[in-house]
């Protein structure tokens, strides 16, 4: 089975733009299963329930998020009973929603795994993700057998830690959060395929999807500065992986770069 996987969704521009180009690209690469960071697809930071459904709409089976996913209060209801948005798993206990869900395939109806981890190196608090995913996975694994994991983090490091860490025992490991897409694609010892960033689906003529001039303005004053989504020409970046269903190990991962211009 093949499944696709779309790095940090940002604002409407990534919104529409998925919306285009998803359809089109998920029929010609023969795609069964989607995830997609949605933590930015709101505004640029967070994600509301619409956005969320405009997201499902599109074609994206589950979504995953991080540090903003609280951002817009009204999400909240919707974490905690839509059962397609996750946050990450090692967010303090008893925070609204769920750190892992079990969706199907769209041909073959093979149960996916997906699980939602961040980072702590250069983030907020957040509990232990190698502990907290290594506490989970045997209930996950009781459910599916491929298994895909969003490491949503800062630091090249601790992602990689996990590629390592959960080599062999997961189908997936693919990083998001620094919306550039890194070029160190691989399948690791025992199956796992890995990609320390996924990239963005958002303006490709901005400062990882702000405005080049108000980030410019920021790192030169170092004063307070309002951050808007950029405009322009959407670069949908992201990873294919094949995986064997029989034993959910990963047998390659392809990155991918979809280029749509929005002129409305």
């Amino acid at each position: 089975m093949r499944l696709l996987f779309l790095g940090d969704v940002v604002g409407r521009p990534g919104r529409r733009a998925i919306t285009a180009t998803l359809p089109r690209l998920a029929a010609r690469a023969g795609v069964d299963f989607v995830i997609a960071n949605c933590e930015n697809a709101s505004g640029g930071k967070g994600i509301d329930p619409r956005s969320a459904e405009e997201l499902h709409d599109a074609g994206v089976d589950m979504l995953t998020s991080g540090n903003h996913v609280w951002q817009k209060r009204e999400v909240l209801p919707y974490l905690r009973e839509s059962g397609r948005l996750l946050r990450p798993l090692n967010f303090a206990p008893g925070t609204p929603g769920i750190g892992w869900a079990i969706g199907k395939a769209r041909r073959s109806k093979t149960s996916v795994g997906v699980i939602n981890l961040i980072g702590r190196v250069f983030m907020g608090p957040a509990d232990c993700p190698f502990r907290a995913v290594d506490e989970v996975l045997p209930h996950v694994r009781r459910e599916a057998t491929v298994i895909l994991v969003d490491m949503h983090g800062e630091a090249t490091s601790e992602k990689v830690g996990m590629g390592r860490f959960l080599a062999g025992r997961v189908s997936a490991v693919i990083g998001t959060h620094t919306h550039v897409q890194t070029a160190d694609e691989s399948v690791l010892p025992g199956g796992t395929a890995y990609l320390t960033d996924a990239g963005m689906c958002g303006p490709e003529d901005s400062v990882i999807g702000v405005k080049t001039s108000q980030v410019l303005e920021r790192f030169l004053t170092q004063m307070p500065v309002r951050f808007d989504v950029a405009t322009g020409p959407v670069i949908v970046c992201g990873a294919l992986v094949d995986v064997d269903e029989a034993t959910g190990q990963a047998t390659a991962i392809e990155r991918v770069q979809e280029r749509f211009s929005d002129e409305t």
